[in-house]
């Protein structure tokens, strides 16, 4: 390059992103580095040369806040050693925070909310600032077009949907997300099309509240959730549809209807019920019972014989008993989940639960022992039950051995298949041979 071109051309910075947390905060760090990449930033996973460092945080588990800092105490040398290096703090605990993270940190330049994340390229170039305002204009909108030649992986997440109204008494998504907004049905579409000619052969619909969602159609009515998955399932070129995470009370006649009619719909479900106690529900604020949980689950196992359902659950929320506990053994043990997720409870300020009394820690823990030794027998069992049987797995990175790929199944298991001819993006079927604690090994189907 001679040197009137070397002083003309480009300058590329790069950046450094650590994501904690839900899928969405995966999507958001996704849409965060292609706006900046339209201010010449490219992706470095390593964070030593990096320009700039973004911490898109999470605000769910206890003591959020308290990893943010000591991550930034972390980078206090490196601050040191390059002055000029940008540091930014993204999604709930900033909103949370907000101008709290600078005064405790003033390594700190850019602190920006997950609403108002396509104004980080202006902040980036004014230098410092903060900003969790929950703008009026569509963020999504505002964000630049990914450039049309960058490829993705097989796999992608796409938020429909944000915030939610529910106001469970142990949740901060309401405060930190805001209320919920669904996208336009042209919006998600147009993304959708856009995921798939990059390569997307599987996509994820995102939300707080997915099934919730009820956007505006293009002749301007608004639709239900189970016809925008109709809507996405004829794009050609799109092999699979997931969607996370649902609420018991938003699940429609026509969302039950797509998992029993539409082919592209996995045979997975996440469905999170948080106790198995009416009464710890209606301190929740969850507005369901249990019958009625249970009652849903048997017109999703109708629509669906094949659906392989999971769950979250909350163990030692303020009150709870030990009937309360073994209440919410026999939902686990009547239901037969997949897999779940389960946590103690931690209080979250701001929230309703957050002033009641917290019940003993050794006997929470000895509860969410007994939860998660039964949660971890169904899971084997589930696995276990996938050997021998036939299914799809849609590829998505080389194996640690040579000819090894790594892919998902159509329920979301981890596979291992020995294809040294296959390539990412490719989806097969697949044999599967044995059950690992947490994967599954097959080969390819003759």
């Amino acid at each position: 390059m001679s040197d009137e071109a070397s002083k003309t051309a480009p300058v590329m910075k790069k950046l450094f992103i650590k994501t904690y947390g839900c899928q969405m905060n995966v999507y958001d760090s996704q849409r965060m580095a292609e706006a900046m990449g339209a201010e010449g930033y490219v992706l470095t996973e390593n964070q030593a040369e990096a320009d700039m460092v973004l911490l898109n945080t999470c605000h769910i588990r206890e003591k959020a806040a308290e990893k943010l800092y000591s991550d930034l105490g972390r980078l206090k040398p490196l601050k040191l050693e390059k002055p000029d290096l940008k540091i930014g703090v993204a999604g709930c605990v900033a909103q949370a925070e907000g101008e709290e993270i600078q005064r405790r940190m003033p390594i700190v330049d850019l602190v920006v909310g997950p609403q108002a994340y396509h104004r980080l390229p202006a902040m980036a170039r004014a230098g410092r600032g903060v900003d969790t305002e929950f703008p009026a204009e569509d963020k999504f909108e505002h964000l630049p077009k990914p450039a049309a030649a960058t490829r993705r992986a097989p796999a992608a997440f796409l938020t429909v949907q944000e915030g939610c109204d529910k106001f469970c008494a142990f949740c901060v998504v309401p405060y930190t997300r805001g209320a919920e907004v669904s996208r336009p049905v042209s919006r998600i579409l147009a993304e959708a099309r856009d995921l798939v000619s990059r390569g997307v052969r599987e996509i994820t619909l995102l939300g707080q509240n997915v099934n919730g969602w009820h956007g505006e159609g293009p002749e301007g009515r608004e639709w239900g959730f189970g016809r925008l998955i109709r809507a996405i399932a004829e794009i050609e070129g799109l092999d699979r549809i997931r969607y996370t995470t649902s609420h018991p009370n938003d699940m429609a006649d026509d969302l039950i209807e797509a998992h029993r009619d539409e082919p592209k719909l996995m045979p997975y479900l996440h469905l999170p019920v948080q106790s198995g106690s009416n009464s710890i529900l209606k301190a929740m604020n969850r507005r369901h019972t249990v019958d009625q949980y249970l009652r849903l689950v048997e017109r999703i196992r109708k629509a669906r014989p094949d659906i392989m359902l999971t769950s979250d659950f909350i163990v030692g929320f303020p009150g709870e008993t030990d009937q309360d506990h073994r209440d919410t053994l026999a939902l686990v043990r009547e239901v037969n989940f997949g897999t779940a997720f389960s946590f103690k409870y931690s209080p979250r300020p701001g929230t309703p639960a957050y002033e009641r009394p917290c019940i003993d820690d050794a006997v929470a823990d000895a509860r969410l022992q007994e939860l998660q030794t039964l949660l971890t027998s169904q899971q084997r069992a589930a696995q276990e039950s996938m050997v021998g049987r036939e299914l799809g797995v849609l590829f998505e990175k080389p194996g640690r051995n040579p000819g090894q790929m790594v892919g998902k199944s159509d329920y979301l298991h981890a596979v291992f298949v020995e294809a040294p001819e296959a390539r990412v993006g490719d989806l097969v079927r697949v044999r599967i041979t044995y059950s690992a604690p947490n994967s599954l090994a097959g080969e390819l189907a003759a």
